[in-house]
Order: C-alpha cells, then structure tokens, then sequence
C-alpha cells in the first residue's frame, strides 16, 4: 500500500430507495451520482459533528466546573495588570 492512501472497508448496506434518490437529488455536484462518495462524505460530516459536540460538552462541563472557575478567575486576576500593556494611555 502507497504510503498517504487510506485503507477501504467494503460494506454492504440496504438503504431505503426513496433515501437513496432524495440524497442523490440533493447532493452537491462533484458527489452527484456518485453514491458511495456521497456516503462517504456524509458519514465523515457525521463524525465531524459528533467530535464538535463533544468537544463543546467538554468545554461546557469545564465552564460548570467550580474548582476550573477558581482557578481560572485566580489567572486572570494575577494577570489583570497586564490588560492595558501595549495600549496607549491618551
């Protein structure tokens, strides 16, 4: 195998026709007819936002967390004095 290709995993998968025929209708030009690119870019879109929102319950439960409150609230007041550097005082 070249060394930057991926590996294909060929599966067999039973869609409904009217899935199926609307995807196709509202796939965007380079996938149109295309089915198994059209797959394969909505199930890596499928996986993009399942990491996005894991990635903002993540953040979320870090922003609800008291002792990262605390602490973030300690940095930020040690740093205070620095808000204005570079800033003109005219």
């Amino acid at each position: 195998m070249a060394r930057g290709r991926s590996t294909v995993v060929r599966r067999s998968v039973a869609l409904p026709e009217k899935l199926v025929k609307e995807a196709l209708a509202w796939a965007p030009p380079e996938s149109a007819g295309n089915l198994n690119r059209l797959v394969a870019e909505s199930l890596a879109e499928f996986v993009a936002r399942k990491k996005a929102r894991a990635f903002e319950d993540a953040m979320a439960a870090m922003a609800a967390d008291p002792a990262i409150r605390k602490e973030c609230a300690a940095i930020a007041n040690e740093f205070a004095c620095a808000d204005l550097d570079g800033l003109g005082r005219d």
